[in-house]
């Protein structure tokens, strides 16, 4: 870590203004019918590419998509399997921080995993599951990997700025920008 060490309230900060933000991303998803279903492209998964710089987004991006799933509906099971499965996400992308590309598989492999079972189990969907698993994986490749490596593109030139105590030192030719 930087000489500099994260207060407790910068943590929480920057863990509300994540959760934050992954509501409002998913609730704009959501006017288009895209937020939940077989079919899903939550925009708010953009941001699971957020742990690379700062480890507060982990519990922002749980407790975004944990609100997220409450405000829209969902029943018990998708709000806490839904929710785990960004968990496991995110902490899979905060273990694989040095990598370019690698670090945004997590989210993906996680959500093709736990969603797929949420919607045979807690909504009842008949579809066969094969294609369930490759809805939701298209999905969340294309919101994870497309939409957080052009976020991580993003944030890389100021990442120092933005999250001054979070971000290490990182290897410019392992972390660059996609």
């Amino acid at each position: 870590m930087n000489t500099k060490k994260m207060s407790g309230a910068r943590y929480i900060a920057e863990g509300a203004i994540i959760a934050a933000l992954y509501v409002v991303l998913t609730w704009v998803s959501s006017l288009f019918g895209l937020s939940s279903g077989v079919i899903q492209f939550r925009i708010s998964e953009a941001l699971t590419i957020l742990p690379i710089f700062t480890p507060a987004a982990i519990p922002g991006l749980f407790v975004g998509c944990l609100i997220s799933n409450i405000i829209a509906g969902g029943v018990i099971w998708d709000i806490i399997f839904g929710s785990i499965a960004t968990l496991i996400g995110a902490v899979g992308t905060r273990l694989l921080k040095n990598t370019k590309f690698v670090c945004t598989l997590p989210p993906v492999i996680s959500n093709m995993v736990i969603v797929p079972f949420v919607l045979r189990f807690a909504y009842g969907a008949t579809d066969a599951w094969w294609f369930m698993v490759v809805t939701v994986g298209i999905g969340e490749a294309v919101c994870c990997i497309i939409l957080g490596l052009l976020l991580k593109k993003a944030l890389w030139k100021n990442r120092y700025v933005i999250f001054p105590a979070s971000v290490e030192k990182m290897p410019e030719n392992t972390t660059k920008a996609a």
